[in-house]
């Protein structure tokens, strides 16, 4: 069977996230949603998004193709009723959500919907809103432990360490843990093949670290907080999504807050995610233009792919930062910082695109890798398509 996911009108609620990626690569739990799928379908995906992702994220056609809504993560239920979907039938929830939908070559080229529906009472995790990240990432981590674990035995952890719930801690071949109390009575805590914990650090679950990800000296991390892979963290985190690939290697707090790949928070940077007023936080929409209520009392940072802040920056509740924003100065920063601005409180200016990529670049050559001609035209596009939202002073 040929797997398709297809991104939904949530792409436009999501971002600044969805600039530089389809929907379902946004992680939630330990995994990205393309990651849950693969893992219960046991295939490879491909994806259908915008066109100027699509070079990157290419649509593998096929005489039968099975269409999946990549805002929806999936559970072992779900996946079998997708599975027994025949030519001509789509899944439905039953907020009237398009689940999956099982496509001919002919009828996916001529866009024809002429489907039979069926309804799936299923309870999922749909994510449409950036904050809805973190609001799930416990239930989405507690899912993703049980999938990643079942079978297997952990890997021994040093007995220099204090374990509390060690039947819910599993760590992978080539982690590093050394003097740190991992708390895993509450929440299920993942170490990630090649991570590291150093010494001195307190973790309470649930808690997620993929692949080489470093957790730095005396770190304190409340559950549910994920970390990505290579990300690298100090400091106090409470909540916290990081992508992958970005820092905050040094001391300050954050709390409910995403943080996407290839970021940089400055060391002392505090995000502030609860209103004096313990009011309900409302946060910028891109897609809306304007500020939009989340029904959440704590809610922090948003901050998309490949954006900065100096030391000592702070993140006012409720704020979103776009794509390869360069932020700095004293004070408290705006609730919303648009894709590529330099500056603060004191003026922004536009951060022009040959620096940010030539930025971006000196970032990849520090993780040993290599940023793609495709990745640099994704940006470039950003920058165009973002340059109506921007408002400098």
């Amino acid at each position: 069977m040929n797997y398709i996911l297809f991104d939904d009108e949530t792409r436009e609620s999501l971002k600044p996230l969805t600039y530089i990626r389809p929907v379902c690569d946004i992680r939630v739990g330990i995994l990205t949603i393309r990651e849950k799928w693969e893992k219960y379908l046991g295939e490879k995906t491909s994806t259908i998004t915008e066109d100027y992702l699509s070079v990157k994220y290419p649509t593998e056609e096929s005489e039968a193709m099975m269409l999946i809504n990549g805002s929806i993560c999936p559970t072992e239920s779900l996946v079998k009723q997708v599975k027994a979907l025949k030519t001509g039938q789509t899944l439905m929830s039953e907020e009237n959500v398009i689940i999956a939908m099982y496509k001919t070559k002919e009828e996916f080229l001529a866009e024809e919907d002429n489907s039979e529906t069926i309804e799936s009472k299923e309870e999922f995790i749909r994510i449409v809103n950036p904050w809805d990240i973190f609001v799930m990432n416990d239930r989405a981590i507690r899912e993703d432990f049980a999938l990643i674990t079942k079978g297997r035995k952990s890997a021994k952890l040093s007995e220099t360490n204090r374990v509390l719930g060690a039947e819910n801690v599993f760590v992978e071949e080539g982690a590093v843990v050394e003097c740190a109390t991992l708390n895993a009575k509450e929440g299920p805590i993942y170490i990630g093949k090649d991570a590291e914990i150093m010494e001195n650090s307190v973790v309470r679950g649930p808690f997620a670290m993929c692949e080489h990800a470093v957790l730095k000296l005396s770190a304190k991390i409340y559950g549910a907080t994920t970390l990505g892979p290579y990300a690298k963290v100090g400091g106090e985190l409470a909540n916290v999504v990081i992508f992958g690939y970005s820092n905050k290697a040094h001391d300050g707090f954050m709390g409910n807050s995403v943080i996407a790949e290839w970021c940089n928070i400055g060391a002392d940077t505090n995000a502030s995610n609860l209103k004096n007023t313990y009011e309900e936080v409302r946060l910028w929409s891109i897609e809306k233009g304007t500020f939009v209520p989340t029904g959440q009392t704590f809610c922090g940072t948003i901050m998309g792919d490949h954006s900065k802040c100096g030391i000592n920056t702070m993140f006012n509740t409720g704020t979103v930062v776009g794509v390869s924003a360069n932020i700095y100065g004293h004070g408290y920063q705006r609730n919303y910082l648009p894709s590529f601005v330099w500056g603060g409180n004191s003026g922004l200016k536009t951060f022009e695109p040959e620096k940010a990529i030539e930025v971006a670049e000196k970032m990849y050559e520090r993780r040993g890798m290599k940023m793609s001609d495709d990745d640099k035209r994704i940006l470039l596009y950003v920058y165009r398509s973002t340059l109506k939202n921007k408002k400098l002073r």
